[in-house]
């Protein structure tokens, strides 16, 4: 990470998240206290930052300026609220397409995935707050700069965006091997959503038990399951065929 991409020192973070520079997260050294340390928090604490206590010898590594125990990295783009995107999208008249992304991890599969959103025409994607991956340099890189015109949510958590999702009439779909309904079976012409999880551990049975549906691709060889960014990309497409069958 290049250093004109990240802020170092409390005071300089501290103005930097009042003047309205978008932060995407700071690492902070584990055991740090001080009044304005205190204060930090208590700027943070009305913002979607986020947070991760580090040992001091990883943001050593990051930088040898005196970075006070604190190193917080600059957003390379402006996250979006479904709060305000779901309306506009109603708006504007289109059947909207969201994916949500629960546990993925992996920058390269992430910029794959939202390339394949943005050539199959998916209005956002969402990401949660934790456990999950960011849009960063390398990330834009791979996603071939899909993801600098994506509208990108970040949000709390995946439950509340299913649930926030449904109450605004979206019919929310679980991509998972423990489906028995074929991804083909399924009519996406209506406002969807469709849930993606990590490949190690999948969507969290939290979030599958909300869902409307769980869809799954069949596979035919010995390996069980697509790489995620080649399955979003199927899953994506099919939904794609359907509206412009119809249409």
């Amino acid at each position: 990470m290049k250093e004109f991409e990240m802020i170092f020192g409390k005071r300089a973070i501290i103005e930097a998240i009042q003047i309205g520079k978008k932060i995407d997260k700071i690492l902070i050294c584990k055991g740090l206290q001080s009044k304005l340390s205190h204060e930090l928090f208590n700027i943070i604490k009305e913002t979607d930052i986020l947070i991760r206590r580090v040992p001091r010898e990883k943001l050593d590594r990051l930088t040898r300026r005196n970075h006070q125990g604190l190193v917080a990295f600059i957003s390379t783009i402006t996250y979006q609220k479904l709060e305000s995107i779901v309306p506009f999208l109603y708006e504007e008249g289109k059947v909207p397409l969201i994916l949500l992304l629960d546990g993925i991890t992996d920058v390269h599969n992430f910029g794959a995935i939202a390339r394949s959103c943005e050539c199959a025409g998916v209005n956002a994607i969402v990401i949660p707050l934790v456990n999950s991956v960011s849009v960063n340099a390398d990330a834009i890189k791979i996603s071939a700069g899909a993801l600098m015109s994506l509208s990108v949510c970040r949000e709390s958590n995946i439950m509340n965006a299913v649930k926030f999702l449904k109450l605004c009439g979206y019919k929310v779909y679980a991509a998972t091997e423990k489906a028995t309904t074929l991804y083909t079976k399924t009519d996406y012409t209506y406002p969807t959503a469709i849930v993606i999880g990590s490949e190690d551990k999948g969507i969290s049975p939290a979030v599958l038990y909300l869902c409307d549906k769980l869809v799954k691709i069949p596979t035919l060889g010995n390996i069980t399951s697509l790489n995620v960014s080649a399955a979003t990309a199927v899953l994506l497409y099919e939904v794609l065929r359907q509206r412009t069958t119809c249409s």
